[in-house]
């Protein structure tokens, strides 16, 4: 894969013409849903503190160190090809890299899936913060009609993305969500990794990376993956296990920071 010639740093502005000609743009009803903040009157007095408290604490945190890192880019010509004649891709990483791509692909409107639950309402106020969207629901807990909205959100041209071995595991397998939503949306899958130089690794079961302060990080991103309208359960198959493959030699390729 070809690296970049131009290492970013992270105060450099990545937000895309398309996701600026987005927010210039009246926003119907959905996709003003995915952008707010969800009603918390159904929480407790000490659950809805907790949650303004945790949404700060995150978005703060990777925001300020987010800054501080400097980003060289392989695969930059993949996320173009993915992003050409008004396609909007569908953005597709590892759980453990989730602090870094959060911050690194801001910006740009991209619909997320998060939980209907405690942890899911904190996570989905803080990659707001960041100009994503949030589809609520998950492979657990509502998952079906979150892939339904973020069906509906990407045909009316909103990027999407996934972690795909979410929310529990197990660590660093693909499961079939974003394989299902090119499906039903004609729109590339685009496989990356994005790795930091130094880190410290989480005790959770996804082994989180979160980057030291002043860090390289070394982004690559994996050529699209298509997925046909009419694909059976075994073409389905297949695409994830290219799919998973894909995500398996990005991440081999990151990991030469």
């Amino acid at each position: 894969m070809k690296q970049s010639s131009v290492t970013r740093s992270s105060e450099e502005t990545i937000s895309s013409p398309a996701s600026r000609a987005r927010a210039s743009k009246s926003v119907n009803p959905r996709e003003q849903r995915a952008d707010r903040f969800a009603d918390l009157s159904d929480y407790s007095f000490r659950q809805r503190f907790l949650i303004r408290l945790a949404d700060r604490l995150f978005y703060s945190l990777i925001k300020i160190i987010g800054r501080t890192v400097s980003f060289a880019i392989a695969g930059w010509e993949n996320f173009q090809a993915a992003s050409q004649n008004g396609r909007t891709p569908i953005f597709v990483s590892w759980h453990d890299q989730v602090f870094l791509a959060t911050y690194f692909w801001r910006e740009r409107g991209i619909v997320v899936m998060t939980s209907q639950s405690f942890d899911g309402e904190y996570i989905a106020r803080f990659i707001q913060r960041f100009g994503y969207g949030a589809a609520r629901g998950s492979s657990t807990r509502g998952g079906t009609g979150a892939l339904v909205e973020m069906i509906r959100l990407q045909r009316a041209g909103r990027p999407a993305g996934f972690v795909i071995d979410g929310p529990r595991g197990p660590r660093r397998v693909a499961k079939m969500g974003a394989v299902l939503l090119a499906k039903k949306t004609n729109q590339p899958i685009l496989p990356f990794a994005v790795l930091p130089a130094h880190y410290l690794e989480a005790g959770s079961w996804d082994r989180m990376q979160i980057p030291l302060p002043f860090t390289r990080a070394r982004v690559c991103i994996a050529p699209p993956i298509i997925v046909p309208a009419d694909a059976d359960d075994a073409t389905l198959n297949r695409k994830r296990d290219e799919l998973q493959h894909a995500l398996d030699e990005v991440n081999k390729l990151s990991a030469g920071v």
